[in-house]
């Protein structure tokens, strides 16, 4: 597959959808407009690529509303050459949007086949990021401290020891709820033990999971 000039008039269009929408980070609007969403869909949703909703992957996980992508990613405020901890990694269609902004990606997939389906992906459109097949609510604490923290999945609590992993000054992006709604949250650190959390709308997310999941 290739991104065709279908595709591109397609984005254009869906950017001015997310402006009508209330997202104003142009810097998040060049990157969606950049990214060829549709690459990372099952070919069954290809002619939907740029409708604004999400759509089923494999492993019985989604990839995100363009407009869910947009409000995180403002809401992360992404500088180039940040380092940023995606937890769940999905289709790798969110680490392609923080790549094309710049930033440093370290993307961390429970599920083994979207791990490898999302490195080759990302990989054959040119966009670096460290991949890590294992257990979110852990992190990876070695390549820490990050400058943001992303979470894909809808978490019951927000992990502490993802907290820990955030520099001062640093934001963590989750939505934080149960099965059936979340509230978009960002943790901004502020201090060494200190904490500031602001709240920014309901969503709905797939549960994040614990452990790794093996397949093919």
């Amino acid at each position: 597959m290739e991104d065709t000039f279908e595709a591109k008039g397609k984005r254009k269009k869906l950017v001015a959808d997310l402006r009508k929408k209330g997202i104003f980070d142009e810097e998040v609007l060049r990157a969606i407009d950049t990214v060829p969403r549709h690459l990372f869909m099952d070919p069954a949703f290809l002619s939907h690529a740029y409708v604004d909703k999400a759509f089923p992957i494999s492993s019985g996980q989604t990839i995100s509303q363009p407009y869910t992508v947009a409000v995180q990613t403002s809401l992360l405020r992404v500088k180039k050459r940040d380092k940023i901890l995606e937890i769940g990694t999905g289709s790798g269609y969110q680490a392609a949007i923080l790549a094309q902004m710049g930033a440093k990606v370290y993307t961390i997939e429970r599920f083994r086949e979207l791990f490898l389906k999302a490195q080759i992906i990302l990989t054959s459109l040119g966009y670096s990021a460290d991949f890590f097949y294992g257990d979110g609510y852990v992190g990876k604490p070695q390549y820490g401290p990050f400058d943001g923290i992303l979470i894909t999945a809808a978490a019951p609590l927000i992990p502490e020891a993802l907290l820990s992993q955030l520099k001062i000054g640093g934001r963590l992006v989750v939505p934080v709820g149960t099965s059936d709604s979340q509230v978009m949250t960002v943790v901004e650190r502020t201090g060494p033990e200190s904490y500031e959390h602001t709240e920014h709308g309901n969503f709905i997310f797939v549960p994040m999971l614990k452990g790794t999941v093996n397949g093919r």
